[in-house]
Protein backbone atom coordinates (compact mmCIF):
# COMPACT_ATOMS: atom_id res chain seq x y z
CA UNK A 1 0.00 0.00 0.00
CA UNK A 2 1.11 3.37 -0.81
CA UNK A 3 2.24 6.41 1.76
CA UNK A 4 0.03 8.23 -0.14
CA UNK A 5 -3.24 6.82 -0.52
CA UNK A 6 -4.43 8.28 3.23
CA UNK A 7 -3.40 11.54 1.69
CA UNK A 8 -4.95 10.83 -1.56
CA UNK A 9 -8.35 10.39 -0.37
CA UNK A 10 -8.36 13.19 1.54
CA UNK A 11 -7.63 15.60 -1.28
CA UNK A 12 -10.14 13.71 -2.87
CA UNK A 13 -13.24 14.13 -0.46
CA UNK A 14 -11.74 18.08 -0.97
CA UNK A 15 -12.93 17.89 -4.77
CA UNK A 16 -16.62 16.29 -3.75
CA UNK A 17 -19.83 18.43 -4.82
CA UNK A 18 -17.59 19.83 -7.67
CA UNK A 19 -19.58 19.79 -11.11
CA UNK A 20 -19.32 17.55 -13.93
CA UNK A 21 -17.39 19.13 -16.34
CA UNK A 22 -15.82 17.47 -19.31
CA UNK A 23 -11.84 17.73 -19.67
CA UNK A 24 -11.90 20.62 -16.70
CA UNK A 25 -9.32 19.84 -13.31
CA UNK A 26 -11.12 22.89 -10.89
CA UNK A 27 -11.78 22.15 -7.49
CA UNK A 28 -14.65 23.69 -6.36
CA UNK A 29 -15.50 24.77 -10.42
CA UNK A 30 -15.34 21.78 -12.88
CA UNK A 31 -13.83 18.77 -13.34
CA UNK A 32 -14.21 14.79 -15.29
CA UNK A 33 -13.08 11.89 -13.48
CA UNK A 34 -9.57 12.77 -15.41
CA UNK A 35 -9.53 16.08 -13.81
CA UNK A 36 -10.54 14.25 -10.36
CA UNK A 37 -7.40 12.26 -10.54
CA UNK A 38 -4.78 15.50 -12.29
CA UNK A 39 -6.29 17.10 -8.67
CA UNK A 40 -5.21 15.11 -6.57
CA UNK A 41 -1.57 14.58 -8.29
CA UNK A 42 -1.36 18.30 -8.44
CA UNK A 43 -2.52 18.09 -4.43
CA UNK A 44 0.14 15.13 -3.35
CA UNK A 45 3.15 16.67 -5.33
CA UNK A 46 2.72 20.00 -7.16
CA UNK A 47 2.63 19.95 -10.80
CA UNK A 48 1.24 17.46 -13.39
CA UNK A 49 3.53 15.02 -14.90
CA UNK A 50 2.51 15.61 -18.44
CA UNK A 51 0.38 17.92 -20.43
CA UNK A 52 -3.34 16.05 -20.84
CA UNK A 53 -4.03 17.10 -24.83
CA UNK A 54 -7.23 17.50 -25.44
CA UNK A 55 -10.10 14.45 -25.82
CA UNK A 56 -13.52 13.64 -26.69
CA UNK A 57 -16.29 11.91 -25.14
CA UNK A 58 -15.64 8.88 -26.83
CA UNK A 59 -12.01 9.06 -25.63
CA UNK A 60 -10.06 7.13 -27.90
CA UNK A 61 -12.89 4.87 -28.64
CA UNK A 62 -12.73 5.16 -32.53
CA UNK A 63 -9.26 3.74 -32.89
CA UNK A 64 -9.58 1.03 -30.04
CA UNK A 65 -6.49 2.59 -28.08
CA UNK A 66 -6.10 2.28 -24.59
CA UNK A 67 -4.99 5.88 -23.74
CA UNK A 68 -5.85 6.11 -20.23
CA UNK A 69 -4.47 2.83 -19.46
CA UNK A 70 -1.40 3.58 -20.91
CA UNK A 71 -0.69 7.01 -19.17
CA UNK A 72 -1.83 5.59 -15.80
CA UNK A 73 1.34 2.89 -16.42
CA UNK A 74 3.73 5.82 -17.15
CA UNK A 75 2.80 7.86 -13.69
CA UNK A 76 1.33 5.63 -11.46
CA UNK A 77 2.22 1.74 -9.93
CA UNK A 78 0.22 -1.14 -11.31
CA UNK A 79 -1.99 -2.99 -8.24
CA UNK A 80 -1.31 -6.69 -8.11
CA UNK A 81 -4.83 -7.60 -9.41
CA UNK A 82 -5.00 -10.88 -6.55
CA UNK A 83 -4.49 -7.81 -3.96
CA UNK A 84 -7.35 -6.34 -2.04
CA UNK A 85 -7.79 -2.79 -2.77
CA UNK A 86 -6.66 -0.37 -0.11
CA UNK A 87 -7.88 3.09 0.22
CA UNK A 88 -6.50 5.52 -2.21
CA UNK A 89 -5.59 3.27 -5.26
CA UNK A 90 -7.12 4.50 -8.59
CA UNK A 91 -9.40 2.59 -10.48
CA UNK A 92 -9.34 1.94 -13.91
CA UNK A 93 -12.96 0.92 -15.42
CA UNK A 94 -13.99 -0.48 -18.82
CA UNK A 95 -17.78 0.96 -18.59
CA UNK A 96 -18.93 -1.28 -21.62
CA UNK A 97 -17.55 -4.66 -22.72
CA UNK A 98 -15.33 -4.54 -25.47
CA UNK A 99 -14.73 -0.68 -25.39
CA UNK A 100 -11.40 0.65 -24.13
CA UNK A 101 -11.44 1.65 -20.00
CA UNK A 102 -12.24 5.31 -20.01
CA UNK A 103 -12.94 6.13 -16.40
CA UNK A 104 -11.34 6.64 -12.97
CA UNK A 105 -12.27 6.62 -9.63
CA UNK A 106 -9.95 6.33 -6.05
CA UNK A 107 -10.80 3.85 -3.72
CA UNK A 108 -12.28 5.80 -0.64
CA UNK A 109 -13.51 2.97 1.75
CA UNK A 110 -13.09 -0.79 1.74
CA UNK A 111 -14.35 -3.64 3.72
CA UNK A 112 -18.38 -4.03 3.98
CA UNK A 113 -18.88 -0.20 2.77
CA UNK A 114 -16.47 0.28 0.52
CA UNK A 115 -16.82 3.24 -1.45
CA UNK A 116 -15.18 5.34 -4.37
CA UNK A 117 -14.51 8.71 -5.22
CA UNK A 118 -15.09 9.93 -8.92
CA UNK A 119 -16.31 12.86 -10.93
CA UNK A 120 -19.47 11.07 -13.09
CA UNK A 121 -21.75 12.97 -15.72
CA UNK A 122 -24.79 14.26 -14.23
CA UNK A 123 -23.68 14.07 -10.56
CA UNK A 124 -19.95 16.12 -10.23
CA UNK A 125 -17.85 14.61 -7.77
CA UNK A 126 -19.72 12.08 -5.36
CA UNK A 127 -18.03 8.91 -3.42
CA UNK A 128 -20.22 5.95 -4.63
CA UNK A 129 -20.70 2.78 -2.78
CA UNK A 130 -18.22 0.49 -4.57
CA UNK A 131 -20.89 -1.88 -5.21
CA UNK A 132 -21.02 -5.54 -7.40
CA UNK A 133 -22.01 -3.79 -10.56
CA UNK A 134 -19.05 -1.26 -10.02
CA UNK A 135 -16.40 -3.94 -9.17
CA UNK A 136 -17.13 -5.65 -12.27
CA UNK A 137 -15.97 -2.81 -14.18
CA UNK A 138 -13.18 -2.09 -12.61
CA UNK A 139 -9.66 -3.32 -14.89
CA UNK A 140 -6.71 -2.29 -13.16
CA UNK A 141 -5.81 -0.88 -9.91
CA UNK A 142 -3.31 1.77 -9.59
CA UNK A 143 -1.34 3.24 -6.72
CA UNK A 144 0.69 6.70 -6.35
CA UNK A 145 4.36 6.66 -6.51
Amino acid sequence: MSAAGPRAVKIARSWIGTPYRHQASSQGAGADCLGLLRGVWRGLYGAEPEAVPAYTRDWSEPEGTERLWAAATRHLRECDPEDSPHAGEVLLFRMRAGSVAKHLGLVGETGSRATFIHAYSGHGVVESPFSAPWQRRVVARFEFP
